[in-house]
């Protein structure tokens, strides 16, 4: 039985149809010659194949040279090298490629330090060829500067390329510096080298070597023309007219310029030129201007084949496999001998005729046909994995509840836009129960992996019985060659390549082939013509079948590569050819690479130094002390320091405080004294033991964890893991959650130089030095698996994989996990990237915050810790979202909208920036670079990958922020003080258009800090005695705190007079020391530490020097200056430190005029700077001084700590009223400029702030600090001290804020976590689509009427104003649906202040149009503006920007 007869009709195809035909049956005589001459041809020593496909199975061109390479390898073994992008990222997931780093290591090393990053391995296909995978996004910040080169060289025209083509173009451009790297590295003029471009997308490799390598031969391969696919895609007829068309006209019609251009300048440049068809060959003449030098048509490998037997078992299996799917798809019995029918492909509706395909199938529906018949579509598409639902199906189908409409073997984002499904919804197939003919949609690459099926396309394949190909665009068409290599008949057409070539071949004995005619726009008759093959297929006997497969074994092993692979060598001779013509043009390089001159060399005997590590023997008895030393606990028990610093005074600040050092450092004879040392002893047991009790409580923390997030942690100074106040406020927050047992995980990097040090030049400019941490004199742990190893996670970078190390810090009884790659399995750049703290360029701070987020995230996930929330401190971790979104779409199968409420539910980001210019921004280059592979493991399109990271959706001029990130990815976003709550939602309004800043869910906690380690140990002992024993748990009791005003006024003064001489005798030593080391003036030196005076008023100011920070207002008025330091009878000075940032000059020019300030003689000993300000030096300022001074420009400090700090030690604040002053100040207990501005004009604000803060100190702050009674005794002084610490403290320990963070967030979003995940987070799956269902009707919500009180009469006070709104809810549930009236007005700057806001009652709903009414009273007279806005309402909004649609009607 044959299918169907094929006859050539020039009337209907075109004249240059015919003309083909017989061109080929030349053609094809000619090739008969050059087969019997092959052995004559130029064949390559090396050759590099290269494709967008090379590991890569994405189409058919993977097939081609997957297929084609055993040949290939067969006789060029692993000089033989494939070339493909490297866009799995995560090679450990890429089921193609092994990575082999032995592989051309030392030329892999060589090419990363010239920025050329590859992984090289094998290829996991039959004969297993090397593969060079290539990264291409370090090229994007360059692209505009190669293209530019590329136009002027080549005239290549990218101006008007996307992304769709500037990412192939850029990976040409990368394979081209690859192939150079190697050649000069291995290579000479002596070998024949080929570089096999295949299809547009790479070929400005072509370009390159033509023009840098040019001793390589260059082919280039088109599968199909880009114009050629546009013209057919777009529904224009290809060849009837293809005589018509201009290929430049077509391609600027078709908005294809960029793709067109380059494959254009490709085929023009390359030393040979190939298609895989004499279709192909057709259109590259007609619309490229180029003949093709050969035609090379596809082949299987011989391998590929199915002998009978073979066939036989790979059927069974196959059917068995897909009838249990398709039975719990349906949940219904199939028919053991059901005809299965597929068609598989690209997904192009037209050019591959699935449309044809339902057609016919709905045709056949209706045919009542003798089987039972499921046709099946397997085109990958933007699926979100398995069903989950199936796979339960599929371990217990339920066949007494049989499924109708069920079309999806895995999810598919955006379902309701998918053309195959929307073309299946308007046929008859409905896939009712007992429906004789179903249809079903296999989204889903076959590889084996693909979570329903897991089984190779391949194995599968035997198990049809008819496989169907309607294509209109097909320059070869590997689908039915696949099909009749596993012996399953095919249906083809002849517009495919391999139909012409089977008609050529075969003209009378195709009968597994049916190739059909199909026209440019008469298709009415197709439909039923692949109906009728069906039907007559399913009428065939056994013996009828039998024959029908062995003829498609026959007409298949007649394709094979072991022919068909010398079409290539001749393809290759041509290009060699060409390159002998132009050898005099070569660059006259070294002929023999590699080789190393040997030269006589002068032995000089130099140190052979090795390591060897000596652990100390600490005494049985006193194990306990490293114990201690390696937990951070003992940093905030003076106790514990006390007995480290008794151990040995001298060697502990030689050790610079650090016990571990400390501990290593005693000899064998300190040990055995300090064993002897009854005193020491017992205090070492006091110690130990309420350690050990401390820890022991542990077992009682909550079950909901909380996992915290920070790019800095400021614990102690000897652990270099922080900068600034961000650093120690996150420190201070798991001291104070281990001192109050919460259940919390700290996920932060291991810096090896943390934040710069600061020195001081003679001249006063700061110098950033880096000095590195020894890990093993910290407190920190490797962690290690279960194989023994320590622990690692991994990320994908550009060519490399980089590998992050798991470390441990306990901070009492809260683990901080920190994450490292500074070893020797990463690359030297990436050993950088924990280096420094905000080191380097934006790319560095990019990789960081990569590490921190996902490699956080994937930090979680190895240690086995499953937090309940997620808390972001700060933007810079806003990467956990992307992470955990990956993590639930991949694993739980949930589409992208599904996962985003389960992480959203869980996540709050704290934001701690005050400007715009604060937060983390990145181009799109920089993320395209690094995460190009994101979006589609999130189903996103790369724009709505952006646009997650936009404040202005769609706005190619907004980048990347990191903070609109994360406030995307989170429920709750929160400020750190009350105005800083107030400029936050005012930063992302811009985020929710439609509601106004006051409106925006955005609140605030204002920052604390940890009492025991702020307050000093005298103020602490005071606490204590005056207070009660547990008074660090009792410090939320406010009243507890009014009993300092019981202290008598003696005690409070002899405490801060000791601080204070505390200070001023560390001052001293620390400027000598500081001032000999810049060599200062010997007379300066002397003359600055012996005016340091211990009785004077002394003003600690001490911070980043920032520009915002206002360092500088003191000095605006020298002359007012002088004068307020030179009073004799009451003396003041003033102690500056802080560090400025690298890159900023601003702040560093600051730091210098401070200090040449300093050294003028009537500021000698008043105005001091003291340099390398870290948390050793805070300590002793904020307790020390008297005066707490912070002078920032309003309202840009987001809190500040420094003066928090200083309040535990009973120091008085002075302050502009902004960050937590703006809380904290109270009458008599500190001194405050005003938070709202007199001048617009910042500088006239900044000299009015400084006369007011002279004023102050000369009128008020002085006189009441040298106001002595008889016992020389400040009494109003004192006054201010008592009240700082009883009204003031209390409301700023950190105990208070972990307390409101609980309170405000982590409570709620641990019960709303708990509720939406319960039944496989079947509550996020419907509110999700919710979502999809009210977003998809919002935009059709119409105002049907409007009826207001009658704004023509007035209104008086104590009326009404009332309104009635009719809306059409286009199919919107009315409850789901709110509207609210809205009054404002206007200020004079123009901007709307919100009123009143008031939500309408819903009266009624008639015929889907539901009306709403309202009145509110009267209260205040004035004109008034007034508005309504409709919005979604939803028991699980937490609140209106969780889902904010709006519309004003």
């Amino acid at each position: 039985m044959s299918f169907a007869k094929f006859t050539i009709n020039c009337e209907q195809n075109g004249t240059d149809i015919c003309f083909l035909y017989f061109w080929r049956l030349k053609i094809s005589f000619f090739y008969l010659l050059f087969f019997m001459t092959f052995d004559k041809l130029l064949k390559p020593n090396y050759l590099f194949e290269i494709s967008w496909e090379v590991c890569n199975m994405i189409g058919g061109i993977y097939t081609v040279i997957s297929t084609k390479a055993p040949a290939i390898k067969e006789k060029l073994g692993d000089q033989y090298i494939t070339i493909g992008p490297d866009v799995w990222k995560e090679t450990r997931k890429n089921p193609t490629f092994t990575e082999d780093k032995s592989l051309f290591a030392e030329w892999r090393d060589s090419a990363a330090a010239n920025g050329i990053y590859v992984r090289v391995g094998r290829w996991n296909i039959e004969s297993s060829p090397i593969a060079i995978l290539v990264d291409f996004t370090n090229l994007f910040p360059e692209k505009n500067n190669i293209f530019a080169k590329l136009w002027e060289r080549y005239q290549l025209d990218s101006i008007n390329g996307q992304w769709d083509y500037i990412e192939p173009a850029m990976f040409g451009h990368a394979v081209g510096k690859v192939i150079e790297s190697f050649y000069n590295y291995y290579l000479s003029y002596s070998y024949n080298v080929v570089a096999h471009f295949h299809e547009w997308m790479t070929g400005t490799g072509v370009l390159y070597l033509n023009e840098f390598l040019p001793q390589v031969a260059t082919a280039f391969t088109t599968h199909a023309t880009t114009i050629g696919r546009s013209i057919s895609s777009n529904g224009l007829p290809l060849y009837g007219k293809i005589n018509e068309y201009n290929g430049d006209e077509m391609a600027k019609k078709l908005g294809i310029v960029a793709r067109y251009s380059l494959e254009k300048k490709s085929v023009a440049t390359a030393d040979a030129f190939s298609t895989v068809s004499y279709i192909t060959a057709n259109e590259a003449e007609k619309l490229l201007g180029k003949k093709v030098d050969v035609v090379t048509p596809n082949a299987f490998s011989t391998s590929l084949f199915q002998n009978e037997e073979t066939y036989s078992k790979k059927r069974n299996i196959a059917r068995a496999k897909m009838i249990q799917v398709l039975e719990a798809l349906f949940n219904e019995k199939i028919d053991t001998d059901a005809f299965l029918t597929i068609t598989s492909g690209r997904y192009e509706f037209r050019n591959k005729g699935i449309n044809i395909f339902i057609d016919a199938i709905e045709k056949l529906s209706t045919a009542n046909p003798d089987k039972q018949v499921v046709a099946i579509l397997k085109i990958p598409a933007n699926h979100s994995g398995p069903r989950n639902d199936l796979l339960q199906r599929i371990a217990s189908p339920d066949f007494g509840n049989p499924l109708s409409g069920e079309y999806l073997t895995h999810g598919l984002h955006n379902a309701s836009d998918d053309a195959i499904l929307n073309k299946i919804a308007r046929t008859g197939l409905k896939n009712t129960s007992g429906s004789k003919v179903k249809i079903v949609f296999v989204p889903a690459y076959l590889n084996g992996d693909d979570g329903i099926f897991d089984i190779p396309y391949y194995d599968l394949l035997p198990g049809f019985d008819l496989t169907v190909f309607p294509s209109y665009y097909e320059p070869w068409g590997y689908t039915p060659l696949e099909s009749i290599a596993h012996r399953v008949p095919t249906v083809t057409t002849n517009q495919a390549g391999f139909g012409r070539w089977v008609l050529d071949n075969f003209p009378e004995n195709h009968s597994a082939v049916a190739v059909l005619n199909r026209p440019d726009d008469d298709i009415n008759t197709l439909d039923a013509e692949i109906s009728d093959i069906i039907l007559k297929t399913i009428s065939l006997s056994d013996d009828e079948l039998t024959a029908l497969r062995k003829n498609a074994y026959e007409i298949a092993t007649k394709a094979n590569w072991k022919e068909f692979v010398n079409y290539y060598y001749k393809l290759y001779d041509i290009a060699l050819e060409k390159v002998d013509e132009r050898v005099e043009t070569f660059p006259a390089l070294q002929i023999v690479k590699r080789k190393v001159k040997l030269t006589e060399k002068t032995v000089i005997d130099t140190p052979v130094w090795k390591k060897i590590v000596i652990e100390p023997k600490i005494p049985e008895k006193l194990k306990g002390l490293q114990k201690i030393s390696r937990n951070l606990w003992w940093s905030w028990n003076f106790k514990a320091t006390d007995m480290f610093e008794n151990i040995h005074p001298e060697k502990w600040e030689e050790a610079g405080q650090n016990p571990i050092t400390l501990l290593d450092s005693l000899n064998i004879d300190e040990w055995k004294a300090l064993e002897n040392d009854k005193d020491f002893y017992e205090k070492y047991l006091e110690s130990y033991n309420k350690f050990e009790a401390y820890l022991s409580e542990s077992v009682d923390k909550s079950i909901d964890a909380v996992a915290y997030f920070s790019m800095e942690y400021g614990l102690h100074h000897t652990l270099k893991l922080y900068s600034g106040g961000l650093g120690v406020l996150a420190g201070d927050y798991l001291k104070e959650a281990s001192d109050s047992n919460k259940n919390l995980v700290a996920i932060g990097i291991l810096y090896k130089y943390g934040y710069f040090q600061q020195s001081i030049s003679t001249f006063g400019d700061q110098i950033a030095e880096y000095q590195p941490q020894k890990f093993s004199q910290l407190p920190i742990e490797r962690v290690y698996g279960d194989d023994g190893k320590q622990l690692h996670v991994e990320i994908a970078l550009p060519g490399r994989t980089l590998q992050i190390r798991i470390w441990r810090c306990d901070v009492g009884r809260i683990p901080l996990y920190l994450l490292d790659t500074d070893f020797n399995e990463n690359v030297e750049a990436d050993r950088r990237i924990t280096h420094q703290l905000y080191g380097g360029d934006l790319e560095n701070r990019l990789k960081q915050e990569l590490v921190l987020g996902i490699g956080g995230i994937r930090a979680l996930e190895v240690l086995k810790i499953h937090p309940a929330i997620y808390h972001s401190n700060e933007g810079h971790s806003a990467f956990i979202g992307l992470e955990r979104l990956r993590y639930l779409i991949q694993t739980d199968k949930l589409t992208y909208h599904q996962a985003l409420e389960i992480v959203r539910s869980s996540t709050l980001f704290t934001t701690h920036t005050p400007v715009p210019a604060g937060h983390d921004v990145f181009d799109e280059d920089l993320l395209r670079t690094y995460l190009p592979h994101y979006p589609e493991r999130l189903g996103l399109t790369w724009d709505e990958f952006m646009n997650l990271g936009k404040f202005a959706e769609n706005d190619i001029n907004n980048k990347f922020s990191m903070s609109a990130l994360a406030a995307k990815l989170s429920q709750e976003i929160n400020g750190v003080s009350r105005i800083h709550g107030r400029v936050s939602q005012e930063m992302f309004q811009k985020l929710y258009d439609g509601y106004y800043p006051s409106e925006i869910h955005v609140g605030y906690v204002t920052n604390g800090v940890h009492l025991p380690t702020w307050a000093s140990k005298p103020w602490k002992q005071l606490y204590k005695k005056i207070f009660e024993e547990d008074y660090k748990q009792k410090q939320l009791n406010f009243d507890m705190w009014q009993k300092v005003h019981s202290v008598e006024d003696s005690i409070v003064w002899e405490s801060r007079k000791q601080l204070k001489s505390e200070l001023i005798v560390y001052l001293k030593q620390r400027l000598r020391d500081e001032m000999t080391k810049r060599q200062e003036n010997p007379k300066l030196i002397l003359q600055t530490i012996d005016s340091l005076n211990p009785n004077a008023l002394t003003v600690g100011f001490a911070r980043r020097f920032a520009t915002y920070k206002r360092a500088k207002l003191l000095f605006s008025n020298i002359e007012r200056l002088e004068k307020l330091v030179t009073i004799s009878e009451r003396p003041i000075q003033f102690i500056y430190a802080g560090k400025a940032h690298p890159n900023d000059k601003e702040g560093q020019d600051l730091i210098k005029k401070i200090i040449e300030i300093s050294k003028t003689k009537p500021f000698i000993g008043k105005i001091i700077f003291v340099e390398n300000y870290d948390m050793n030096l805070a300590h002793k300022l904020i307790s020390g001084v008297d005066i707490w001074l912070n002078t920032p420009t309003r309202p840009q400090e987001a809190s500040g700590t420094s003066g928090e700090k200083a309040v535990m030690n009973g120091v008085v604040n002075f302050s502009v009223l902004d960050g937590w002053w703006a809380e904290g100040y109270r009458e008599n207990a500190g001194f405050a400029i005003q938070e709202a501005k007199t001048y617009a004009n910042q500088q006239f604000q900044d000299e009015l702030d400084a006369e007011i803060i002279y004023n102050l100190f000369e009128d008020t702050i002085m006189p009441l600090f040298y106001d002595l009674n008889n016992d020389k005794i400040p009494i109003a002084w004192i006054k201010y001290i008592k009240n700082t610490v009883s009204d003031i403290a209390p409301h700023f320990t950190m105990k208070r804020m972990i307390e409101d963070y609980y309170s405000k967030y982590y409570y709620k979003l641990i019960e709303r976590t708990k509720r939406i995940e319960k039944n496989n987070y079947q509550l996020a799956i419907d509110y999700a689509e919710w979502k999809r269902t009210i977003r998809s009707k919002w935009g059709e919500l119409k105002l049907e009427k409007l009826m207001v009180s009658d704004s023509d009469s007035p209104i008086y006070l104590e009326d009404n104003f009332s309104a009635e709104v009719t809306l059409f809810t286009n199919g919107i549930p009315a409850q789901n649906i709110g509207v609210e009236i809205i009054f404002s007005i206007k200020n004079n700057k123009g901007a709307r202040k919100i009123l009143l806001t008031r939500e309408m009652s819903l009266l009624e709903v008639i015929n889907g149009k539901a009306l709403y009414s309202v009145d509110v009273p009267v209260v205040n007279a004035g004109t008034f503006n007034y508005g309504f806005r409709v919005f979604p309402k939803h028991e699980l909004m937490p609140h209106r920007q969780d889902f904010p649609l709006v519309k004003w009607i």
